[in-house]
Formats: C-alpha cells, structure tokens, sequence
C-alpha cells in the first residue's frame, strides 16, 4: 500500500514539474490574434525573450551585476544554452 502511495506521490510530483516548465520563449511566441509568429517576428521575439530571461542571472559571485566583456560572455552562454 506504502508502494502505491509513493509511487503516486512521485508521478505527480513530475506531472506539476513539467506543467511549470511548459512557460518557455517558444510557448510565449503567440501574436495579438493568437496564431504562433513566424520569420523575422518570431526570431525578433526569441532573441529578445532569451535576452529578458537571461539578465537577471547575470551577476557577480558577490551579488553585483556584471558588466563589460564578464556581461557579454555570460550572456551568450546563456542565451545559448535558454
């Protein structure tokens, strides 16, 4: 019974993980009548959306923002890897 319940218990536990990870650049890229962007507007938006999602993560092992080349390099990395 202790089996069932924890087996239970883990399934769910994925089904609300990936639930929460579904918000992602490529889900947002929908227009103003609903239809998902293509071409260049979508690319705009991709670009952009990573940009967005990847500057709050861009600071220093003290906690202060990184700027100059340090900024430039994480950056790439991260839209890369978003």
């Amino acid at each position: 019974m202790m089996k069932r319940i924890f087996l239970a218990a883990i399934v769910a536990t994925f089904a609300a993980g990936s639930a929460f990870a579904e918000d992602t650049c490529e889900s947002k890229a929908v227009g103003k009548d609903g239809k998902a962007l293509a071409g260049a507007a979508k690319t705009s938006f991709m670009k952009k959306c990573k940009a967005d999602a990847c500057a709050p993560k861009a600071v220093s092992a003290e906690g202060k923002p990184l700027a100059g080349a340090a900024k430039n390099s994480f950056m790439k990395k991260c839209e890369v890897g978003a």
